[in-house]
This record gives structure tokens, sequence and C-alpha cells, in this order.
């Protein structure tokens, strides 16, 4: 058995989607596609929060929060991605390995982390429209928004803190990214340690943070049902309705993938790879998409700048 040292000299290879390697290239064009949707999409949210001053409201600025969330994960992924498909460049040094998996899983927790956060913020609109303002000040998003950011450092940080200290018998890793659990899996020391980390991370984001949102539509729904208006049902549930759909395109994509690595083992390899990439790279996709089609406010403000 080969023993490979853990030092800054190790060069994993990314194999990219296994048994699909000869399709590679046919794979970067939806890929690239997503890229590229992901930097317009994103970036125009973005730009228009930060230009408009009609945007400056707790809502839009947890959205433009989201939306860096999301522009760091896909930048830190699909580069990457690409020069595999492209150019069969797989090599990716240890060092630059833990890097990727810190943004990408980071990024990921940061993102959950700000869901909640505009939960509360739906919460609030909904059950305490008067005193919206007076709650959801300026500080309080910046110091939500740094919330986020912290819980996405605190528990991703030693995810590679935990990986240097192994030694790996393998450095072909079958993946198109550096996830955590593909690089624990070259190891061959003992992995406990790293396996339960991991799987505490997941159920504590996921299972937390679920935990909160749908505590905060149960107090949301709770509200609604005692509204008199058929009118005020109606605006506040389409309040809350593009939340509620980019919750589902963030969560479902991850409980799936999830479910199908740990327990699909009659799935193909291949399946579990694409599953992964989609659930980083679904929700980037489509939360502009979503925000776009249903806030008015973004959609005047785009046509305002197309005119331009």
């Amino acid at each position: 058995m080969l023993i490979f040292n853990h030092s800054s000299f190790l060069t994993f290879t990314l194999m990219g989607i296994p048994g699909l390697q000869s399709q590679h290239l046919w794979l970067s064009l939806p890929f690239s596609s997503m890229f590229l949707a992901i930097l317009i999409g994103n970036g125009a949210v973005l730009f228009l929060v930060t230009t408009e001053p009609t945007l400056h409201t707790p809502m839009y600025l947890l959205l433009a929060l989201l939306m860096v969330t999301d522009l760091i994960s896909a930048l830190a992924l699909l580069p990457k991605v690409l020069c595999l498909f492209w150019f069969n460049d797989g090599n990716i040094t240890a060092n630059a390995c833990f890097t990727q998996l810190f943004f990408i899983h980071g990024a990921s927790v940061v993102r959950s982390a700000l869901l909640v956060a505009m939960a509360f913020d739906r919460f609030v609109a909904v059950c305490e429209p008067l005193r919206y303002n007076t709650i959801l000040s300026h500080s309080l998003v910046g110091r939500l928004g740094l919330v986020a950011l912290a819980k996405g450092v605190i528990l991703i940080l030693p995810m590679p803190i935990l990986l240097h200290r192994l030694t790996f018998c393998r450095v072909v890793i079958p993946h198109t990214y550096c996830d955590h659990m593909a690089v624990v899996k070259m190891a061959c020391d003992h992995t406990r340690p790293n396996r339960i980390y991991g799987l505490f991370v997941i159920l504590f984001v996921v299972g937390l943070d679920l935990l909160f949102i749908s505590f905060s539509y149960g107090l949301i729904l709770q509200t609604v049902v005692h509204l008199n208006s058929r009118d005020a049902t109606y605006k506040a549930l389409n309040t809350c309705s593009a939340h509620f759909f980019v919750i589902l395109v963030t969560y479902v994509p991850l409980l799936f993938s999830s479910l199908t690595y740990r327990f699909g083992h009659n799935i193909p390899p291949h399946a579990h790879i694409l599953l992964a990439n989609l659930y980083l790279l679904l929700p980037s996709v489509l939360n502009p998409i979503i925000y776009g089609i249903k806030m008015k406010e973004i959609r005047d403000k785009m046509a305002k700048c197309l005119c331009r």
C-alpha cells in the first residue's frame, strides 16, 4: 500500500464524474451555462440592491448577502470543474483542496443561516408589520450577516484542520471538487473523528436551521389564518412566497443528495456526483430568477436599468 504524506507537497487528482470521463467536454456545456447564469443573475440582483437607494431595506440587504454567498460558492467550485472538463487538469494541491473545501462547505452553512435570518424577516413583516422598521434596523441586519459568517467559519474550519493530521493512501478523488467525505475516504488513518464531525455539521446546520424556519412559518400561518380580509391573506402569503421557494430549492436537493450518498448504495457513482454538484449549483442559479419573478421591485428596477 502506498503511503503519502499529508504535507503541502501532496497533490490530489480530481477524477471528475466516474464513468463519464469521456463525456466531460459535453458536460462542460451545462456547467459553463450555469456558471454564466450565476454570474449574470446574482451579479445583476446584487448591482440593483447596492445602487438603488429604495432597495436598501432589510429584506433586500439580506438578499444581497445571499447573492454574495452564491457567487462565492460558484467561484470556489466551477473554475476548477471547468478546467477539469476542458483541459483534463484535475491536479490540485492538498492546501488548495482544503481551501476549496472550506469555501464550498462554508458558503453552504452561511447560505442556510441567511435563510433563517430571512425567515425571521418575513415573520416580522407579517406578524409585526407596524414594528418592522424598528425591529429590523440596518445594524441588526449587519449583525445577522456577521453571525451567519461566523457560523460558517466556526463550523467548517475544523474540517481542513482535522484533514491536515491524516496520512493519505490514495490521491485520486472520484469527484469534481474536494468534498469533505470524498477526501476523508482517501485517508488510511483512523477517520472516525472526521466522519462524526461531518455528520454533526450536517445535522446541526440542516436540522437546527430547518427547525427555526419551520417555527417562523408556523407563526406566520397562525397569523394569516386569523386575517379577516382575503386581500390581506393573499398579500401576506405572497410576501413569503419567494423565500419559501428558495428554501425548497436549497434544502430539497441537499437532503436528497445526503440521503442517496449514505443510503443509496444501488445508485451509480456518477449519479451521486451529479447530485452533489446539483445541490450546490441549483440554488445559485434559481435564487435570482425566483426573486426576479416574485419581487415586483426587482422587476421594475431591472426594467428601468434595461430601458436606460
